[in-house]
């Protein structure tokens, strides 16, 4: 593999090229980086700026021998509707900023015991289902907004509209076509294709009014929230209850991720520069975002797609494509361009993104070869499903609740932990085996 690589992590190619290929990296982010954001109903100007100083700051933190990008992470979209309905867009920034610092504990733990203790802790038959839960618990959202009028979303007589739903179906369509039938870099990127095509319907059928980007300055502040400047920080049990076991589970993602940019590049970023850089990289990348009034930040598998199709590991790339997101934050018209974006074209692409999360969970348990025949794998990931899915809470008091998602993942550690029949990892070797298999064959 390495003999057709094409530019090396620490390479810098020329300046022409050099731009191209972070344009590149900056579209295969794009939609997702803003589609968060605007799911939540916070800034999506703010998410591209903390995203590219979040992305600079995990490049520094891994020594520039990590060729990763990130963006907005989904799996906190529901956390971060409920906090923002519990403390308002501040009080989820606290919450964000504490999920940070999780991240950044877990690495010094890492670093000090190594990750076989939190792979016992959170295998995969605990987090398969949990991110099914997290999913499947957003496909109301995705419907809402795809088949409701915007100003009566979240009321008690929403009010559905059959121009609105069309136009949903028609962005799902053509996001499953990009996605299906595209094929190299811009099979990368059917987020951003299907919120394109979507947009151009919606202005043939009049429901989209521009006159707001052209009145738009080219440079614009984002709104950001600046902690002790903009607001002072409130600190809410509640809030952490919801965001915090989010933060673990996503760990094992994380780790995930590692894997798979290991094997495309051929080197094992798990041992260099270590496991506990890379996800002590990405908390300090959410808590750039907590401070500035962005979403929590995750490596991007459609940015790996882009490492892998173009064989461009260059770190000075991704910098690039990161600088290139903190300047559209700030153009003006861009976020006017965003604001315009219909909900209904927003909820037809997330109809798939919200079911491709679910199904990511699905996956996870075919890779490890999890076997549901077993009942104590069928009644672990049941119980996590029906929690979750269903709701369940517990009113610790008046001011704090742990929410289904949160309780379906405390309990199947527990079930994990008290259920006989468990598999322990005792080697660390044994997680990560595929990886050295595979670079020492490309050696």
């Amino acid at each position: 593999m390495n003999e057709q690589q094409t530019v090396g992590i620490q390479e810098k190619p020329r300046f022409d090229r050099w731009i191209m290929l972070s344009i590149q990296h900056l579209f295969a982010m794009f939609g997702a980086t803003i589609l968060v954001p605007i799911l939540v109903g916070i800034s999506p100007a703010v998410a591209l700026v903390s995203s590219g100083l979040g992305t600079l700051a995990y490049l520094l933190i891994t020594r520039g021998q990590i060729p990763a990008y990130l963006g907005s992470s989904f799996a906190f979209i529901m956390p971060m509707i409920t906090a923002i309905s519990i403390g308002g867009i501040e009080g989820m920034l606290v919450g964000s900023f504490v999920a940070g610092i999780v991240y950044g504990i877990v690495a010094l733990f890492i670093k000090g015991a190594g990750v076989r203790w939190l792979m016992n802790l959170l295998p995969p038959i605990v987090v398969g289902p949990v991110i099914m839960v997290i999913g499947l618990g957003l496909a109301p959202v995705a419907l809402e907004m795809a088949m409701y009028l915007p100003e009566t979303i979240g009321s008690d007589n929403p009010i559905w509209d059959g121009k609105l739903f069309t136009i949903a179906l028609i962005t799902l369509l053509i996001t499953v076509v990009g996605s299906i039938f595209f094929r190299g870099f811009f099979g990368l990127i059917p987020i951003l294709i299907g919120i394109a095509g979507g947009y151009v319907i919606s202005l043939f059928a009049g429901i989209i009014d521009t006159s707001t980007v052209r009145e738009a300055a080219w440079f614009a502040v984002p709104e950001f929230y600046i902690p002790f400047v903009t607001f002072t920080p409130n600190f809410s049990w509640a809030i952490i209850a919801i965001m915090v076991p989010v933060a673990v589970v996503t760990l094992s993602e994380h780790i995930g991720d590692q894997m798979v940019l290991s094997k495309v590049v051929g080197k094992n970023f798990v041992e260099k520069p270590g496991l506990h850089r890379s996800i002590f990289g990405d908390g300090v990348a959410t808590i750039i975002s907590s401070f500035l009034g962005g979403p929590p930040n995750t490596t991007y598998g459609e940015n790996i797609g882009v490492v892998a199709l173009t064989r461009v590991f260059s770190v000075f790339v991704i910098g690039g494509a990161a600088t290139l997101a903190i300047i559209f934050g700030f153009v003006g018209k861009v976020s006017a361009l965003i604001e315009t974006i219909p909900t209904a074209v927003m909820g037809g692409v997330s109809i798939l993104l919200f079911g491709i999360i679910a199904s990511s969970g699905l996956r996870m348990l075919i890779d490890n070869k999890i076997n549901l025949g077993e009942k104590r794998n069928l009644i672990i990931s049941s119980v996590i499903l029906v929690i979750g899915i269903g709701g369940a809470f517990i009113q610790v008091n008046e001011d704090v609740q742990i929410p289904g998602m949160a309780l379906a993942a405390i309990i199947g550690v527990l079930l994990n932990l008290l259920l006989p029949g468990r598999t322990i990892i005792k080697k660390s070797d044994e997680m990560f085996k595929g990886i050295q298999v595979e670079v020492d064959k490309e050696k």
